[in-house]
């Protein structure tokens, strides 16, 4: 579970995604209409904030942007780097594009692998836990006792609406998406509200 603090960001969460998405080839100019939902996984060493944030786009799609916030610069990540943000409360973080971080690709692997859920956020309000409703459900689909670890991100591709994410022994295969095809493999699945549940990654072992 993780705490929400009551703050502001700037630039905002969708400012930093609608200046990136030009960039990237799987939003073929699409513009950001809404924020669909989001769901948190919980870095097992509670420093990294792990957040994938849907959104609906102009054309009716919803793709897929994990996003990992950080107190400090993540060596070796530059390429993934989005921006920084200054968050009233904790001060300046840097936004990496979750799939080259080896956290994100931890906490992702182990939710497939144990079948694991989204974290339960929560507020505190004068000494008292509030929890937060979630926008979305996700669910894992095996039962390990454990995932595998992810220290290094070899390569990350990109392919039409899909992105792979390879590390020694892993391979993680993200929509970027909702709803493009990425094959066989123990899969988190995803539903908002009375919606049908859609695979949003897959995890295969190497």
């Amino acid at each position: 579970m993780g705490i929400v603090h009551r703050a502001t960001l700037s630039p905002s969460k969708q400012e930093i995604v609608e200046g990136w998405l030009p960039s990237r080839s799987w939003a073929a100019g699409r513009t950001i209409v809404e924020k669909v939902a989001e769901y948190r996984l919980d870095d097992p060493d509670g420093e990294v904030g792990v957040e994938t944030i849907l959104w609906r786009t102009d054309d009716g799609a919803v793709l897929q942007t994990p996003l990992t916030y950080r107190a400090e610069p993540l060596a070796g990540a530059e390429a993934h780097l989005i921006t920084t943000t200054q968050h009233s409360v904790l001060g300046e973080r840097w936004v990496y594009d979750g799939c080259g971080d080896p956290v994100w690709a931890t906490t992702l692997a182990a939710a497939i692998a144990t079948g694991g859920r989204q974290s339960q956020m929560y507020v505190e309000d004068e000494g008292r836990r509030v929890d937060i409703p979630a926008r979305m459900q996700v669910r894992g689909s095996d039962g390990e006792s454990s995932g595998p670890a992810v220290t290094t991100i070899d390569a990350t591709n990109d392919d039409g609406d899909v992105t792979t994410v390879r590390a020694p022994g892993v391979e993680l295969v993200l929509a970027r998406v909702v709803g493009a095809p990425l094959g066989e493999g123990a899969h988190l699945s995803g539903t908002v509200g009375d919606g049908a549940s859609t695979v949003l990654a897959v995890l295969r072992l190497t």
